[in-house]
């Protein structure tokens, strides 16, 4: 996976400084994928997630499933 040329993006909700990352839609329609990555580090790993699960994970952040 080339990340080079993906559009990454982060929550408005983020802070500077904050403990953030970074998601690119880019490959969701033709792989099926939703690469993450630290926000503080972009030259770091990216973690390729499939689509359904990062859905899956984001509606259960909106819920409140996972308390800080």
């Amino acid at each position: 996976m080339t990340t080079e040329s993906l559009h990454w993006f982060k929550s408005s909700y983020s802070t500077d400084g904050g403990q953030c990352v970074e998601v690119a839609a880019d490959l969701v329609t033709s792989h099926g994928m939703v690469p993450v990555r630290d926000s503080k580090i972009q030259s770091g790993p990216v973690l390729a997630l499939p689509a359904k699960s990062f859905s899956a994970f984001v509606a259960g952040v909106k819920a409140g499933n996972f308390p800080v």
